[in-house]
């Protein structure tokens, strides 16, 4: 190895401690609790090693919901928030006056502490003693009946929970979808109006494969966002996510640990593994179709 070489490992030294302190170290720690039966986190014992935690975990009534709710959440809000980023940009590139205004608006939630947004929610959605709720008005005002969309029925709190993660979620896409777009060649565009291309063709044929980098980054960083969803089910029905139905797996593990089931690390391992191997096979997954429908330059 030359003094190049050596010079330039060095500089990287500082990261792969860090990688190795905070993500590679804790990650092998995860996987050996995972396998430790029974692991008493006080006394540092456990009464055997082998596959019950993890079979624990997939028979487990409250963890098989939480794996329902969070692959709703993903399948729903990931093509719902890009699509609908994707038709706002395109809005806003082809507007000129008041672009910059418009784009801070957008970003507004973005920036939006996550909690606060899910208390103006729950001023949206829930029934108290005094209103039914904005939303509620507005459906009884078209002839429609009340629902309760925080205690009420399940289908009810999942379309909540899908509107919040899309409304929380979608600005920063807008952003990064704004820039892609701005960022295209005008001289492909200006060789499309020559031929006489209609706009959707052009819109299919030069902006969709100039901006799919940037839409293959949203999709992928969006389905690892949505698996990892906790703090908007909380903001919305509270700490007890278990009662109403609403936990995520990143939830379970959190109450594997501290919450009403706390107590049990070698659960919440064996649950935070499962989730590792999801999103690394969607990923994978994505990586993989990637090399069909991602253009590059």
């Amino acid at each position: 190895m030359d003094h190049k070489n050596a010079k330039g490992w060095l500089y990287l030294l500082p990261a792969f401690l860090f990688l190795g302190v905070f993500m590679v170290y804790p990650l092998v720690d995860v996987v050996i609790y995972s396998f430790e039966e029974s692991f008493n986190f006080a006394s540092q014992t456990y009464v055997g090693t082998g596959w019950y935690n993890y079979s624990y975990v997939l028979h487990d009534p409250y963890f098989l919901q939480a794996l329902k709710n969070t692959f709703l959440l993903v399948i729903i809000t990931v093509p719902v928030s890009t699509g609908l980023a994707l038709l706002i940009s395109v809005a806003l590139n082809s507007i000129r006056p008041l672009r910059n205004l418009y784009q801070t608006v957008y970003f507004l939630p973005y920036v939006t502490n996550t909690l606060a947004v899910g208390l103006v929610f729950m001023i949206l959605f829930k029934p108290t003693a005094y209103t039914d709720g904005m939303v509620n008005l507005l459906i009884r005002l078209f002839g429609g009946e009340s629902v309760d969309f925080i205690d009420g029925p399940y289908w009810a709190k999942m379309f909540v929970l899908c509107f919040y993660t899309v409304w929380v979620v979608m600005p920063f896409k807008v952003l990064i979808l704004t820039a892609a777009l701005a960022s295209v060649r005008k001289d492909f565009y200006d060789a499309a109006r020559i031929d006489g291309t209609p706009k959707f063709r052009v819109f299919t044929k030069i902006t969709l494969p100039m901006i799919s980098p940037s839409l293959f980054y949203l999709i992928v960083t969006g389905f690892i966002g949505a698996f990892k969803a906790y703090s908007d089910a909380v903001a919305l029905f509270g700490t007890d996510l278990n009662a109403a139905g609403m936990n995520t797996i990143v939830g379970y593990v959190y109450d594997m640990l501290y919450g009403n089931s706390g107590g049990y690390p070698s659960y919440a391992s064996a649950a935070a593994i499962l989730l590792f191997a999801i999103i690394l096979t969607i990923t994978c997954l994505n990586l993989i179709i990637r090399k069909r429908h991602v253009h590059y330059g």
